[in-house]
Order: structure tokens, then sequence, then C-alpha cells
């Protein structure tokens, strides 16, 4: 169950990098790797792209790793000796690795790391038909502590509405990006609220030491960390992070309590060759090296979130959700084909996921991940609203870029959003405006057919022509 889910997660990232990665990266892209490549030594940032980084081959590469991806899925290194099968997981680990290494903020998220770690690990469980090791299990359970543990410390840390059992009052709102459920979950009663994030302190910071308990303690703390996660599932869009957790957390469930779900007999197992063993003794001595730094990291009242420690994304810190914003804020992006437009001549781009047009669906989208959108939630960050006056930070250098994408009608990046208000000539000007969003309610949803009410603040980005952005196609 684990390598198969595993496997699935690995396929979504690679059809992900294969559908985006040419236009946020590729030679063209928003922010090409080509460039990074050549400033950034391959032993900093290990990666096949060193050898070479077109397009074409970063197509190639995703597609090769989703061939790897399939063959895990079904199950086919599981039939070869221990060597085909370590290689296939290294092998997915390593492709998916250069793509993190060269991603930039594009990949700086922290279930990239997590991907990459549980895919090298995976490689040591070997075949079906052998016995599987304790060590490479206990890895993969350190390494689900970790992701829990740090989650939780980390929230405790960093805001005050996780010590108090008010955060998801805001949450369900203000989260990258809602679904269709999102607004339901936001809507109930404050008590359920308040129990929500106590249930969610016990299970991230208690439960996981349940998971180095003998059975059926350990099964117990898996089956409510898969819980936890599930109800993320079903309240909102976080890529893979939460599939990927509920796929580490079968490490921990005994056969015996998979069997209430999966009826299947195990077959017949052989021992471990010599070799399989050695190389799990030599795992078992770096892992506790590298375990060292996140371990104390955890105790620390400095505490990092999301943060690899080494090149390779092994043996990582992780965390999410520190800080949780009491409001909502966005960023959309308008486009006009005159000149001098008149107010009602401005034509909204849509995206494909983060809220736009107040009367659209959110929607589910989840475990794919929809590079763009993410980075566009984190715009307002840099923003400080001071009664009317929106005060606005510099300007990421992706989002300028793209915006000089828009006013050429680039049909790679115009891939990466829902609408082209301009399919027939590339618009004159574009602007960027800065609103704030709130949930409808059932009232205001019945009467309007609007998911959201939005009210505008002012301008993030003030109109501006191809010729003011052209430096930046360079």
């Amino acid at each position: 169950m684990f390598e198969r889910g595993l496997a699935l997660i690995f396929l979504v990232a690679f059809v992900s990098a294969y559908a985006q990665f040419p236009a946020l990266l590729g030679e063209h892209g928003l922010m090409p790797a080509k460039r990074w490549v050549k400033r950034v030594p391959f032993v900093e940032a290990p990666s096949i792209f060193h050898a070479r980084c077109t397009d074409r081959f970063a197509r190639t590469v995703a597609l090769v790793g989703i061939a790897l991806s399939v063959l895990e899925l079904v199950g086919l290194p599981d039939r070869a000796p221990f060597v085909v099968s370590a290689a296939t997981w290294i092998a997915l680990s390593w492709l998916y690795l250069s793509f993190v290494n060269v991603g930039q903020t594009f990949y700086a998220f922290g279930w990239e790391s997590m991907l990459v770690e549980a895919g090298f690990f995976a490689a040591f469980l070997g075949p079906m038909r052998s016995v599987p090791s304790l060590v490479p299990i206990w890895i993969l359970r350190w390494m689900l502590f970790r992701t829990e543990v740090g989650a939780g410390l980390i929230k405790l840390r960093h805001d005050e509405c996780w010590r108090n059992l008010t955060c998801l009052y805001f949450h369900y709102e203000t989260q990258p990006l809602p679904n269709a459920a999102s607004a339901h979950f936001h809507r109930l009663p404050k008590p359920i609220h308040r129990a929500g994030v106590a249930f969610s302190h016990v299970v991230q910071i208690v439960v996981p030491f349940g998971l180095f308990a003998p059975q059926p303690f350990a099964s117990i703390a898996a089956l409510l960390i898969a819980l936890h996660q599930l109800m993320l599932i079903v309240s909102g869009n976080y890529s893979w992070l939460n599939w990927l957790t509920v796929v580490l957390s079968f490490t921990a469930m005994s056969d015996e309590a998979l069997h209430h779900v999966l009826p299947i007999s195990a077959p017949a197992l052989e021992p471990l060759s010599p070799i399989h063993q050695i190389v799990l003794f030599m795992v078992a001595g770096a892992v506790v090296v590298l375990s060292v730094r996140p371990a104390l990291n955890l105790v620390s009242k400095n505490q990092l979130m999301n943060y690899s420690y080494n090149p390779l994304h092994l043996v990582n810190a992780y965390g999410a959700f520190g800080r949780i914003s009491r409001e909502r804020f966005e960023v959309t992006i308008e486009g006009a084909a005159s000149d001098e437009p008149a107010e009602d001549a401005w034509k909204e781009y849509e995206f494909k996921a983060k809220p736009g047009d107040p009367k659209r669906r959110p929607r589910q989208i989840a475990p794919y991940h929809l590079r763009l959108d993410w980075l566009m939630w984190f715009l307002p960050f840099s923003v400080e609203v001071n009664g009317e006056r929106v005060l606005v930070g510099d300007h990421d250098v992706w989002f300028l870029r793209f915006i000089e994408k828009l006013l050429r009608n680039d049909k790679k990046t115009l891939a990466l959003i829902r609408t082209n208000p301009f399919p027939d000539a590339p618009p004159k000007l574009v602007r960027a405006r800065y609103w704030r969003y709130r949930f409808s309610t059932k009232e205001e949803r019945a009467k309007t057919g609007a998911y959201w009410q939005r009210t505008l603040l002012g301008e993030y980005l003030p109109p501006v022509a191809a010729s003011d952005l052209a430096r930046l196609a360079t």
C-alpha cells in the first residue's frame, strides 16, 4: 500500500512538471532554470539539468519519471531482484530532485522535499516477496514523526491563535486555495473550530510518539494521523502534502489492521539477501548522523520550517502554517485592448484555482499542484493596507515577467491560467488590482449566486505596456 500510494504521488508530480516546468522554468520561462544552473555549482544543487537544460530535455525527464511511476504503480519492479527495485525508486527520487534543485521559488514547498526523501528511503524496502526490514520502516516512521511534530510545534511557537484555539475561525477562508467544501467548514460553529484546533494539536504533537510503540498502538496512532489528514484533504487544496502524509502512515499500520480494509493474503516471503542487509546497515548509520540537526530543530526556540540541511533533501525539517492570516487578500490581473481604456473596458484574467470571479465555484485540484496559483497567494504578504492606502513593496521578478508575457500573449504562459480574454490580439495594457475577499454568507449566496464577496482596496500594479517591461524578456 505504501509503495503503490507513493508511486501514484510521483506520477502526479511528474505530470505537473511536464505540464508546467517549461512555462515556469524553461528556456523562456518566468525564472529560467538555465540561468540558475550557470550560477549554482552542481555540488550545491545536484540536478540532471546541469548537463542539459532545454524545454525538450525537461519534458523528456518528466516522461521518464512518469514511466517509472507507472511501473511502480503496477508493481513490475517488485518482481525483479533487490538491485532493480532499489534502482527504480532511487531513479524516481533523483529525477524529481533534479526538478526541485533548479525549481527556485516555484519548487520551494515542503512537500517537494518530502517526496524526494520518501522515494529515496522506499528504495531499501526491497521487492514485495522479501521480508520487509524494520530499518526503512522505522526511517519512514521517523519522517512521518518529523512531519507531524514539526507542524504542530511550529504552530504553537508562531501564532497566538493556535494557542488560544481560534485559528480555524480564519483558516478555511484564508488558506491558499480553498475548495468547494471550505466555505461550509468556515461556517461551522466556533466551538467546533476550537475543538478542531485542539484535536490537531493532540494528533500532531502527542500522537506521533505512538508511531514507535508496539502494536496495536502504532496502528492507532497512524490511523488518527491519517484521519486528521483526510479532514484536511476534504476541506482544502494542499497539493500532495496530506496525501503523502496518509501514505507514510501506512508504514506504522500492522498487516492485521490493514486487512480490515484490504483482505489480501500476503505471499510467502523470502529472507533478505546479504547485500541488502549490508546496505541497510549503512543507510541506518547515515540516517542517525543526518537526524541530529532535524531533531535539535524540533526542540529549538528558533525552529525552522520546511528546511533541507543537505542538497540531496534527505532527513529534512518539516512544518506548515505557522501563521494564519485573519483576512483574505487577492491580487487580480486585468488587461485592456486600447491605450486609453474606459473603466468598463478592462477584462480580468482567470486562474485555474485561485479565487477571482466571485461567482466561480472553488475547485478541488489537489493532489495536483498549480504552482502559479500558489505563488499568487503569497503576493499579498508584501502589501500593507493602511486605511484606504495600499502600500506595495517590491514586486517579485517572476510576477513582472508574468505580466510581460501576458502583454505578448505568450502561449506557454497562457496555458498556466484558465482564461485569456484576448485570444485574437495581445492587450495593450495590463494592471493588477488588490482586493479583500470573504466567503459569501448563505443568504448572500442564495441572493447573488456568488461564492465570494470582494472589496476593491487599490492597485497592486498600475497599468503597464509591453514597452515598460521589455527589459524583462531577456
